[in-house]
């Protein structure tokens, strides 16, 4: 299955915000997506999302537009990760996370014995059971990012968007959600993620698009993609690259 745009622009009414992008993801592969603020790098996400529709261009999935499918067919075929949720009300967390099972029932369906074991199994994983009662409102920032990566696995999608899915977790917690977009590939899950680090991308990432001004600036894999000249580039800032005897690459700002 695979998820792609071609010739996209994206924007919204009154602001053109990118045209010409092509995007391609296989599901079990990690792509990065990299740039400066403001470049396009969410609207694109929910452009891809069906969340905003495209200017120009199509975005298709397994073959056929993604505009011919409905919102409950959307869901179970993409899971999304915002950068950040303020609930309007104050839902426990098993709550938010039972929310990403309403494709395979109903938003005021009563919860079937599998919706409860999938969210229990994925409270479990994130180390958040102990919070299930807890009031979404009340709990951290890096514990409510956990919880909507819990929500949208829920969904048990092919392809999962996840925009700075570490932007407000802890150095161990990013290493956990980082290590489970590895091990969403490896089970055959689809997932691009946003970051502004480009280590994220090179130590977890299969390929990279390094997004400018609306514009894809380079793509391909992340060996080739995050090199000191590129990133230079991109960010318009110096960059010093670091690597150790076994060749392990980082980059830090000058």
């Amino acid at each position: 299955m695979l998820l792609e745009a071609r010739d996209l622009s994206i924007g919204y009414p009154d602001h053109l915000v990118g045209v010409g992008l092509n995007v391609e993801l296989r599901k079990g592969e990690v792509l990065a997506l990299l740039g400066p603020n403001g470049g396009g790098k969410t609207t694109l996400l929910k452009t891809l999302l069906g969340l905003l529709p495209p200017k120009a261009g199509e975005v298709r999935i397994d073959g056929g537009p993604l505009s011919g499918r409905s919102a409950p067919e959307r869901a179970r075929l993409l899971g999304y990760v915002p950068q950040s949720h303020a609930a309007t009300f104050a839902f426990t967390v098993d709550a938010i996370v039972l929310m990403g099972r309403t494709p395979y029932g109903g938003l005021f369906s009563a919860p079937t014995e599998k919706d409860r074991v999938v969210i229990t199994a994925l409270l479990q994983r994130f180390g958040i059971l102990p919070l299930a009662a807890r009031p979404y409102t009340m709990i951290s920032g890096g514990e409510r990012q956990l919880a909507l990566l819990a929500r949208a696995l829920a969904q048990e999608p092919h392809f999962v968007v996840l925009d700075e899915p570490t932007a407000s977790l802890d150095f161990g917690n990013q290493g956990k959600v980082m290590r489970e977009i590895r091990a969403l590939a490896a089970a055959g899950h689809g997932i691009l993620f946003t970051t502004h680090d480009p280590n994220q991308a090179l130590r977890y990432a299969d390929r990279a698009l390094l997004l400018r001004d609306g514009a894809a600036f380079a793509e391909g894999p992340v060996e080739e993609v995050l090199t000191t000249p590129l990133l230079e580039g991109l960010y318009r800032a110096e960059i010093e690259e670091i690597a150790d005897a076994g060749k392990t690459r980082a980059f830090l700002p000058r």
